[in-house]
């Protein structure tokens, strides 16, 4: 149990000492540093999404021969729907647009900036929850190893680092307070543990469907990271900081993910 709770919290942690950056720093970032930072949290995103989750979902459902990949098919287009409707139906600000996103709504500016965060950090949690789950249920032809697991952990953690920054940063430019704008930079991340405990009870529910909700979470991340990521980072046409940044951290997730696993 101290296993599960460890590896839930640890992206936490990630979040919390980015936005504690919020001390040190000016009111606004440098922003080729903002852009490498954002591409850097994409690249980590796509190699979890295939090495921690779409591959083990292929080999879960390999007694499928031929057609293993549908399991990890079906979740990925579930995912990345999921996240459409998410994206549709919650007012959220994303810290370098002017005009809000999803449904009008009185909410204040630095209420919707924590939102869009929050929105980025669901499928992140039901990452590390789905594989802690499948660790879980160490059964037959299903088989996650605890380094696996800390591998997904500490690779969502680094790069929940500069999340917490960008989102603490631009709360601090909004007039709010350094105390102010880390504790909102924080709370943004409480919602990967609590995304990552529901995860864990719904396969305890739907065991058999594991392969399906690892799928789903990638497609949940990888929508992230084309929808909103990639996009904030390469505006303007000006990609090579952004390109740099999403092969180191594409490369220090496939090394955690290797090496740990």
């Amino acid at each position: 149990m101290a296993t599960i709770l460890t590896g839930l919290l640890i992206p936490f942690f990630g979040t919390t000492l980015g936005s504690a950056t919020v001390f040190f720093m000016n009111r606004k970032m440098n922003d080729g540093l903002e852009r490498a930072m954002t591409g850097f949290a994409a690249g980590v995103m796509v190699a979890a999404a295939v090495w921690s989750l779409l591959v083990p979902s292929m080999e879960m459902a390999s007694s499928l021969g031929k057609l293993a990949f549908v399991p990890a098919l079906t979740g990925l287009l579930l995912g990345t729907g999921f996240l459409l409707v998410l994206d549709k139906i919650t007012p959220h600000l994303h810290a370098l647009a002017k005009v809000p996103e999803g449904p009008h709504t009185k909410l204040s500016r630095t209420a919707m900036l924590v939102f869009a965060v929050t929105l980025h950090n669901i499928p992140e949690g039901m990452a590390v929850g789905v594989v802690l789950a499948g660790l879980l249920r160490n059964t037959g032809n299903i088989s996650v190893t605890a380094g696996a697991a800390f591998a997904l952990s500490i690779g969502i953690a680094i790069q929940n680092f500069p999340e917490g920054a960008i989102i603490s940063i631009p709360l601090r430019a909004e007039g709010n307070s350094k105390p102010k704008a880390f504790l909102f930079g924080m709370l943004s991340g409480i919602v990967e543990p609590l995304a990552g405990l529901a995860t864990i009870a719904l396969t305890g529910i739907v065991a058999g469907f594991l392969p399906y909700i690892l799928a789903f979470a990638a497609g949940a991340m990888i929508y992230v990271v084309v929808e909103e990521l990639l996009p904030e980072a390469t505006r303007e046409e000006k990609t090579d900081v952004c390109t740099i940044g999403f092969t180191v951290g594409f490369a220090l997730m496939m090394v955690l993910d290797v090496a740990l696993g």
